[in-house]
């Protein structure tokens, strides 16, 4: 029997973190055949140009036994982790698109709205995601498929209890409080705490940087983003600044006592490990693309207002971490009803139904994407 072909179009490396426990499922089966491609990486160079790109975690990759191609006709399975270009060159194919980062941004509805002819399965984490999609009245041909969030699956199977060890690899005490700082490249709160983070956080906590991918390649984001904490961080024993090549995030949301964001989807999954974020408040009502479309589909100001902590100002970053390295009973039971409704089934077994249900729809037939032209 013909070994079922599945295609992971990564995109991006950080694209990955949001595949790797389905990654590993589909590896396992060997009724699969599973190949990857790697194939929007670009670097700004000389201020002008946009060259290919190969991060060098690509040979680690390869190392471990996978298969890149840029093949994009002959798949029975693409899964992808933002809509494509050019769907209709990968042929009469199931298309599943497991977005690479939840939130509050507008990108996932202004990207479906440029695609609505495109069939794609849309796998989600909860039922917010559901509504949201449907309010935003770009579903089009596509199909939403509701089963969690597997970016944390390996989170919840216990496999970063290692605190410990991680931190002291680092260099970091794993005997401080930890606080992890994730901004988002646009819209970005990192210009307005770029000092004030290193203050509020010398001699009571470690500080790990994690920037988004966009923030190190010059494209989307200009190279100061990094630069501004490769020069900060040469100067404080109790802060990191982690690489581009360490591409995901989960392992350190894991060691984290309390993380802080603006608009990053990782907001979003921190809340999902039962954890009190700080939210830096933008102007949301001002925040908009460039056609006028608002940048974020809720006003961060609000979002999860009685769970996590919102500051306004560099200056209230300290008192702020202290509130969520404590949180109160009322923030607690606003985060546990809001868990419910953004997150379904936080069990580590979402890559297991996503696996399940790619293979019910394979056997249904009729949910592929199938644009004009031969299939397989």
């Amino acid at each position: 029997m013909a070994p079922i072909r599945l295609l992971f179009k990564i995109g991006f490396v950080y694209h990955k973190a949001a595949f790797d426990p389905v990654i590993e499922l589909f590896r396992a089966d060997d009724r699969y055949e599973v190949l990857f491609a790697l194939d929007e990486e670009r670097m700004r160079r000389f201020g002008i140009l946009n060259l290919p790109y190969r991060p060098a975690i690509v040979d680690s990759w390869i190392g471990e036994g996978y298969r890149f191609t840029t093949e994009k006709h002959g798949f029975d399975v693409v899964i992808t982790g933002d809509t494509i270009r050019d769907a209709a060159a990968y042929g009469r194919t199931l298309l599943c698109f497991l977005n690479h980062g939840t939130g509050i941004k507008t990108i996932l509805y202004r990207n479906l709205a440029k695609h609505r002819e495109t069939r794609y399965q849309i796998f989600v984490e909860g039922r917010y995601r559901v509504e949201k999609i449907h309010a935003s009245g770009q579903l089009g041909r596509s199909e939403v498929q509701l089963v969690g969030l597997p970016k944390l699956d390996h989170y919840f199977q216990g496999r970063f209890a290692d605190r410990e060890g991680l931190l002291r690899r680092w260099g970091l005490d794993p005997s401080r409080p930890t606080v992890l700082f994730a901004p988002t490249y646009k819209p970005t709160c990192l210009y307005d705490v770029k000092d004030a983070l290193f203050e509020a956080t010398r001699d009571r906590c470690n500080l790990v940087i994690k920037l988004h991918h966009y923030s190190w390649m010059g494209k989307y984001a200009p190279h100061e983003q990094h630069r501004i904490f490769q020069r900060r961080v040469r100067r404080h024993d109790h802060a990191v600044l982690l690489p581009m090549e360490e591409y995901t995030i989960v392992p350190w949301m894991a060691a984290a006592d309390t993380l802080m964001s603006e608009a990053s989807s990782t907001v979003f999954d921190f809340l999902a490990l039962g954890k009190t974020g700080i939210i830096y408040d933008l102007p949301g009502d001002s925040l908009r693309h460039s056609d006028g479309m608002p940048l974020l589909a809720e006003d961060n100001r609000a979002f999860l207002r009685e769970a996590f902590v919102h500051i306004q100002r560099p200056d209230d970053l300290g008192d702020g971490i202290a509130r969520a390295l404590a949180p109160t009973g009322p923030m607690r039971a606003s985060a546990d009803h809001e868990r419910g409704h953004l997150f379904y089934r936080l069990d580590g077994q979402a890559s297991a139904r996503m696996k399940a249900r790619i293979e019910e729809l394979l056997a249904e037939g009729g949910h592929e994407n199938a644009p004009e032209g031969p299939g397989r």
